[in-house]
C-alpha cells in the first residue's frame, strides 16, 4: 500500500482538509517514526485527542495497525505543487534538516507559505509555541 490509501482514509474525515505523511528512518534500525501532518477543514479547529484517536482508529480499522502513524500534527496547509502534487520528499528532507528554501522552489507551491510550518516543526520550536499553527501529539 502506498502513501495515496492512507490519504484515501484520512481526508474522508470530515475534520480534515488534507495531508501528508512521511516516514524518518532510524539511523540505528529501528522502526523509526511515521508523521502524519493535517491540514484541519476548519481552521479554528484544534486536533484534539478526540480527533487524533478518530484518525488513529480508521487507518487502524480500514488499512492496519502499522497504518497508525507515531504522531500527528496539525498544519495550516499541506504544500502542492499548482499541479496538486503533495510535496511528500521536500517535508520529508526539512523534517530532516535542509532548509526550505534548498528543496523546493516556492514559485512553484499553490501556497508559497506552506513549507514553513514543516520547518517550524522540524526545528522544535512548534512544539513550544502556536506561532507557527501547529500541534502535535502522538495518538492514543
Amino acid at each position: 500500500m502506498g502513501t495515496s490509501e492512507l490519504y484515501a482514509v484520512v481526508e474522508e474525515l470530515d475534520e480534515v482538509a488534507d495531508s501528508v505523511v512521511v516516514h524518518l528512518e532510524d539511523d540505528e534500525g529501528g522502526p523509526g517514526e511515521l508523521v502524519l501532518f493535517v491540514a484541519l477543514a476548519d481552521d479554528e479547529r484544534e486536533l484534539d485527542d478526540e480527533l487524533r484517536a478518530r484518525i488513529a482508529g480508521a487507518l487502524r480499522s480500514e488499512l492496519s495497525p502499522r497504518h497508525v502513524p507515531d504522531t500527528i500534527v496539525a498544519v495550516p496547509a499541506v504544500p502542492r505543487t499548482f499541479t496538486g502534487k503533495k510535496l511528500e520528499a521536500p517535508v520529508k528532507r526539512i523534517m530532516l534538516g535542509a532548509r526550505p528554501d534548498e528543496v523546493a522552489s516556492r514559485d512553484a507551491l499553490v501556497d508559497p507559505t506552506a513549507i514553513d510550518a514543516f520547518a517550524a516543526y522540524a526545528a522544535g520550536s512548534s512544539r513550544t509555541t502556536s506561532r507557527a499553527g501547529l500541534s502535535s501529539r502522538s495518538p492514543s
